[in-house]
């Protein structure tokens, strides 16, 4: 019985979700399992059940399982107490192993972001409004919103947003078998898409957001379709990890859609800096970087830990 700690920090939750996607294969790994503490599904409290603890607490396990990347002293200290309770600590989630979607943060200050949240928003009823944190018992923000290796030695990682379920029962069957190391192949989305490939850009040369719907006949399998980015779409594919069809290399799923990849798996390898990778990729189908709207956001928005998106 492998005892299994699991915690979410600046997330939404899906990464918890995809493991219950697990379905049959989840029932299966459970007798070999022994989940002491997961808030998503167990009453556990961090002091006491009752409140009656003095510090902050985390059972023992042999695998810790952490989605969310790390925004405010709550999340940093429960990190600290996750890596100190578990012998073996997962990433699971692009929040968790490169910053995701809320590393997008870190183009703005916190007051920026507070102004805006609270004052700004064309949401906000009342714009006389600002509210003072200090004032209130909540975890204080952090400058920046960064990924868990930032902060403690992680041991294996499983980006998406949120992972494919295979890729997670395929780490922790890893695991029961005594390997302590797990990687997905650095290979690109485009390395396993299907679509058809002209090495040439739109009859427009435009680049162009999924506000209109690409060319392609609904008959016909999507292999049948020309490449989204040919067709002026600024699809992700070239700068994003290949496993979002689960392990088998299946169909990447948003281009089974018909729609671009959105970059959700983060780089195809940790050295690779896709702001720059995607100039190349752009430019090797004639179409002008330059003219990419909001690049850095566009590029980096599931990747924007490590220092890749800053305040400008």
């Amino acid at each position: 019985m492998v005892k299994v700690a699991e915690e979410w920090l600046n997330s939404c939750s899906g990464c918890e979700i995809a493991i219950l996607n697990i379905g049959d294969a989840l029932v299966d790994l459970l007798p070999s399992l022994e989940f002491v503490h997961i808030p998503v599904l167990i009453d556990k409290k961090y002091y006491g059940q009752t409140g009656e603890g003095k510090h902050l607490e985390i059972p023992k396990a042999v695998v810790g399982i952490v989605s969310g990347g790390v925004k405010n002293s709550e999340h940093l200290e429960v990190l600290h107490k996750m890596r100190e309770s578990c012998d073996i600590l997962i990433a699971l989630g692009t929040c968790a192993t490169d910053g995701g979607l809320p590393a997008l943060a870190n183009m703005y200050t916190n007051d920026e972001i507070r102004e805006f949240s609270y004052h700004d928003s064309p949401t906000t009823v009342d714009k006389g409004v600002r509210p003072n944190p200090d004032k209130f018992h909540i975890p204080h923000m952090l400058e920046h919103c960064t990924a868990l290796d930032e902060h403690v030695k992680v041991d294996i990682k499983i980006p998406g947003c949120p992972p494919h379920p295979e890729w997670i029962a395929g780490a922790v069957l890893a695991l029961l078998d005594g390997k302590t190391e797990f990687k997905l192949p650095e290979r690109s989305v485009c390395d396993v898409c299907p679509t058809k490939r002209e090495r040439k850009k739109s009859d427009t040369g435009v680049l162009k957001r999924m506000l209109e719907t690409p060319e392609y006949d609904p008959e016909k399998p999507v292999s049948d379709m020309r490449c989204l980015l040919e067709q002026g779409f600024m699809c992700l594919g070239p700068v994003t990890r290949a496993g979002c069809g689960g392990m088998q290399a299946r169909t990447p799923r948003c281009i089974s859609a018909r729609v671009p990849c959105r970059g959700c798996y983060g780089p195809v390898r940790e050295s690779a800096l896709p702001l720059i990778d995607y100039v190349s990729a752009l430019a090797s189908v004639g179409y002008d970087p330059a003219k990419m709207p909001d690049r850095r956001g566009f590029l980096a928005r599931f990747s924007g830990g490590h220092g890749v998106l800053k305040k400008i």
